[in-house]
């Protein structure tokens, strides 16, 4: 039996867990630096249909409900004169059983949490040393534990430690001169929008976008983007993020971006810093990264959750099978949603009047082409 050892119990680290469970001839373990898994962030994901299908291989189908949500289209408005100029109709792209899918991020975490034994998750658990020795690989857990395993799975985010460790600190992300502005709001105060849709609001170095979560007609996600100056000590001091004044400072930069009605009444509003990757590490001999691990894009695409299902699906099947394909065919894959990411910001936050207005002509018409739909979402949600 060959021991698999995974680094991070988000997501991916998660999923792919669940998927060698149900081998045999593997022995899965997920180490997590933190003490127990956080399952009261309400924040909301979008899941297209890439990662719907890989999920209903572990019963994600069985998941309630009232649970989550199926957006019809993706309506698209001007900040500035609170217009809408187009939709998109993204439920083209869903079958029967793999539609579109909002939700909060926790009830997935949980969802693929409850899924695993509790011993396959050893909590408290930092990594400080990874040493590979002939075909096995040792690991070192806050300073004294050691662990041998066969394969190494890094899966612990966009900071991934366990990617330091095995690059020398040779590729680090980098600041995306952007920060997230995560929240939620009462659909009570939501005016003239279609419930059923995403709404994306467009303009000046900013874009916000709002979404249901579930099929409780209570609450929507609110998630914004903003370009946004730091400093290096300002990004080194994480802790600035939440304190009640750079917050404020924040919804003082938007009070000319939004609607006063929505600023107003967003509740549990926190803010992020957006770090990308510049780089790909493959560091192969049995050690593998999968999501943001791996890459971590602008949020401007909505595929962060499902790449971290994606490639943990991928590399399962690479080392179940004994291919060696993996790294090349998910650096194709992450090319493309990485340009189709920058695209969108960019698009999203123009600010040039005349180029505004081209803008929004260019999206009527896209957003009814079946061609040019099928090239710049199908190639990413159909597998």
């Amino acid at each position: 039996m060959k021991k698999i050892a995974i680094i991070g119990a988000g997501i991916s680290g998660l999923f792919v867990a669940n998927l060698f469970k149900e081998n045999l001839d593997y022995q899965v373990t997920i180490y997590e630096k933190n003490t127990s898994i956080n399952l009261d962030e309400g924040y909301g994901i979008q899941l297209s249909i890439n990662s719907i299908k890989l999920l209903n291989r572990i019963g994600f189908n069985t998941l309630e409900s009232k649970d989550r949500f199926n957006p019809e289209k993706i309506d698209f408005y001007e900040i500035k004169h609170e217009k809408k100029i187009c939709d998109l109709n993204i439920s083209e792209f869903n079958s029967e059983n793999c539609k579109y899918t909002t939700l909060k991020r926790s009830k997935l975490v949980e969802f693929l949490k409850d899924r695993l034994e509790d011993n396959i998750i050893k909590y408290d658990h930092n990594i400080e040393k990874i040493e590979k020795n002939n075909n096995q690989i040792i690991l070192t857990f806050n300073e004294s534990i050691k662990v041998i395993c066969d394969y190494l799975i890094i899966s612990d985010g966009v900071f991934s430690k366990g990617k330091s460790l095995i690059s020398n600190n040779e590729i680090k992300p980098a600041y995306n001169n952007s920060i997230a502005i995560r929240g939620n709001i009462s659909r009570k105060n939501l005016h003239n929008l279609n419930e059923k849709n995403i709404s994306l609001f467009m303009g000046h170095n900013f874009h916000y976008v709002i979404y249901p979560i579930n099929n409780d007609n209570e609450v929507s996600n609110f998630i914004g983007v903003l370009k946004y100056n730091l400093t290096a000590n300002e990004l080194d001091n994480y802790g600035l993020f939440k304190e009640e004044g750079f917050i404020q400072g924040v919804k003082d930069k938007l009070q000319n971006k939004i609607s006063a009605n929505i600023l107003d009444n967003l509740n549990n509003i926190k803010c992020f810093p957006v770090f990308v990757s510049k780089g790909y590490l493959k560091p192969g001999n049995n050690i593998s990264l999968i999501g943001d691990a791996f890459f971590a894009f602008p949020p401007s695409f909505a595929q962060g959750a499902s790449q971290s299902i994606e490639s943990g699906s991928e590399l399962f099947d690479s080392i179940i099978n004994k291919k060696n394909n993996f790294y090349d065919d998910r650096v194709v894959k992450v090319k493309m949603i990485n340009n189709r990411s920058k695209l969108n910001q960019f698009a999203f936050q123009i600010s040039n009047p005349i180029i505004v207005f081209f803008r929004n002509i260019s999206l009527k018409i896209l957003t009814k082409n079946k061609k040019f739909l099928e090239n710049y979402l199908g190639k990413i949600y159909k597998n």
